[in-house]
Order: structure tokens, then sequence, then C-alpha cells
């Protein structure tokens, strides 16, 4: 017969499963909803130019295939421009930092920011369990142990500031799309209080920016190109 004690780690742990899935299921419908998006905004477009086509078959040509100014537009980023990682930090104004190792054991607690000397975390203990990679939405990611597992596998992790912009929250997620669609990283709103606007860790690795800015997104870029897939732990 089970002792409370393991009845207690069993709900603990169906728990933890049950808020990783969740947190995984929003962030595919997210992924779904920017493809979705996507589609019709072309779809739209694409109606607009017959209609014009249509109403003015006898005149222009040019005329009548230029597209509605209220199309919808997908979000563009700049170009890369900057391709060495501390030139295109210095550039945006972040800093680089390369923190201690603090550790990688698995504890069924529930972490805090206190209980990491970097904001946010770098290395540390951290649960069993881990979020998948995606954009997720804020409020979906509330276990801290399950956002440092993921770093361990070789992940990179981008957060923003509780208030960020919309619209910039929107570049990051095209940002992450650059990469076969966010391959190995993981979007979410920062839970840990940090001070940077915007900030990329990977496992001994940070990156934080104060202000969001165009040069933001070339150090993330030469961050990520420099550390995904470099954790202890390798995972498809």
């Amino acid at each position: 017969m089970a002792s409370r004690q393991e009845e207690k780690e069993a709900r603990r742990r169906e728990r933890l499963e049950r808020e990783r899935k969740e947190a995984a299921a929003a962030a595919r419908r997210k992924r779904l909803q920017m493809v979705g998006g996507g589609v019709l905004a072309a779809a739209a477009i694409a109606a607009v130019v017959v209609a014009i086509a249509a109403g003015f078959g006898g005149g222009d040509e040019n005329e009548a295939s230029a597209p509605s100014s209220g199309a919808a537009a997908s979000v563009k980023l700049p170009e890369q421009t900057i391709s060495d990682y501390e030139q295109a930090a210095k550039a945006a104004g972040c800093t680089l930092t390369n923190p201690p190792f603090e550790g990688q054991n698995h504890e069924d607690k529930t972490f805090k920011a206190s209980d990491y000397k970097t904001n946010p975390p770098t290395s540390g203990n951290h649960t069993p369990d881990w979020y998948d990679d995606g954009v997720y939405e804020p409020g979906t990611t509330p276990s801290l142990g399950m956002l440092v597992h993921p770093l361990e596998h070789g992940r990179i992790e981008v957060q923003y500031k509780p208030g960020t912009p919309k619209a910039d929250v929107a570049k990051l997620e095209a940002l992450l799309n650059e990469q076969n669609e966010g391959y190995h990283m993981l979007l979410f709103e920062n839970t840990t209080g940090m001070d940077a606007q915007v900030a990329a860790t990977a496992w001994t690795h940070s990156l934080t920016c104060p202000k969001m800015n165009d040069k933001v997104f070339d150090a993330i870029r030469t961050f990520r190109g420099r550390y995904i897939d470099k954790g202890p732990e390798t995972v498809p």
C-alpha cells in the first residue's frame, strides 16, 4: 500500500505533467494561429487584387493589379548585418555574460528566482519535467524549474519583460520563425522580475538587453548561432 508521501508525490508529478502538456498545447495553438493568420492574410490580398482587376478590366494594367492599401502585412524584421555575436550585442546596447555553472540536479520542488544566482537563470537545479519548444502566451509558463531544464538540453530561450508592447512580441515571434519555425527555441514572458526588456539565455550564457531596438535582432541571432544545441544533454 502506497504511503501518504508516495501518493502526494504521484499527485505532484501528475500536476507537473498536466501543466507541461497544457503549455505545449498553448504553444502549438499559437504556432497554428501564426501560420493560419499568414494564410488568411495572403488569401485576403489575393481576393483584393482579383476584385480590383475585375472592376477595372478595361483600365491601365498596372493600376488594376495594385494591391489595396488596407491589406494585412506580415511582420518584417531588419535583415542581419552583423555576424559577430560580441559586436552585435554591443551595437544593440546588450550585455553578454557567462555565469558560473550552478548545478543540474533534478529536484521535486517549486523553484523561485531566488534559487538562482542570475536573473534570468542560465543553469542550476530544476524539475525533472520541462517545457517544449515553442511560443508561449503570458501566464502559461508558471514553473521556473521547467524553464531552466530546456537550457540543459541546448535550447535558446528568449523572454521579454511583462508589459512589452505586442508589436515587439510579434517581432520576437517572427525572429523565432526565421529558423525552421523556431527550431530548439522557446519564447515566453519573463517570470523572474528581470531588469532587462528582453533576454536570450543558453546553458551558462546570457544576453540581456535593457531596451528593445532593431539591433537586438542581430544580437539574438548571433547568440543563437553560437550557443544553440550546446547544452550538456542532447535532446532532439
